[in-house]
């Protein structure tokens, strides 16, 4: 049985470029062989089905979880309250780590984005799970390692030394 994946959150204000960081690790850890997974929280219901198609018929008739499979993907359509971080991993096995993005009020490590252009002080600087900032302020009290918002190669070399095991022989073949 493999073990669980870390999860880390990025985190900030709407529009700080928390999707954008993502867009732009993912590849950097990939290229060293780790398997990611994400997911997007968003206080906004969520509607991935469509009315007319099957699956949204069976969750329609009662089913308490669809799953539409086919072409190498699956999509997961599950009623839930809201999922912790526990429950989030079960779903991601062979994951080696798992970014989410938001989630800025949940325990776990963050990593906050914070722009000068959309606020000069960023919101988790007293928050005990921050492990690491990427901003362009400078003079930040951080009392966690700051990153420059191109600085994506060292904060790739931050995460894979706080939050990943080296990948194992042949992982990046099986990508």
């Amino acid at each position: 049985m493999s073990p669980k994946p870390q999860i880390v959150s990025v985190v900030g204000k709407s529009n700080s470029g928390k999707t954008t960081l993502i867009e732009r690790i993912i590849p950097v850890l990939k290229a060293r062989g780790y398997r990611i997974g994400t997911v997007k929280h968003t206080p906004h219901a969520i509607e991935v089905d469509r009315p007319g198609k099957d699956s949204y018929r069976h969750k329609a008739a009662g089913a308490d979880a669809v799953m539409v499979a086919g072409g190498g993907r699956i999509a997961l359509i599950k009623d839930m309250a809201e999922i912790g971080f526990d429950e989030l991993a079960g779903y991601f096995a062979g994951m080696d780590l798992i970014i989410t993005e938001g989630y800025k009020q949940t325990d776990g490590p963050k990593i906050e984005v914070c722009r000068a252009a959309r606020s000069d002080t960023p919101i988790c600087l007293d928050d005990p799970f921050l492990v690491a900032l990427v901003t362009d302020i400078g003079g930040t009290a951080a009392k966690v390692p700051v990153f420059g918002l191109n600085e994506v190669e060292a904060l790739a070399d931050f995460i894979e030394d706080r939050f990943l095991q080296p990948p194992a022989l042949g992982l990046a073949a099986r990508s």
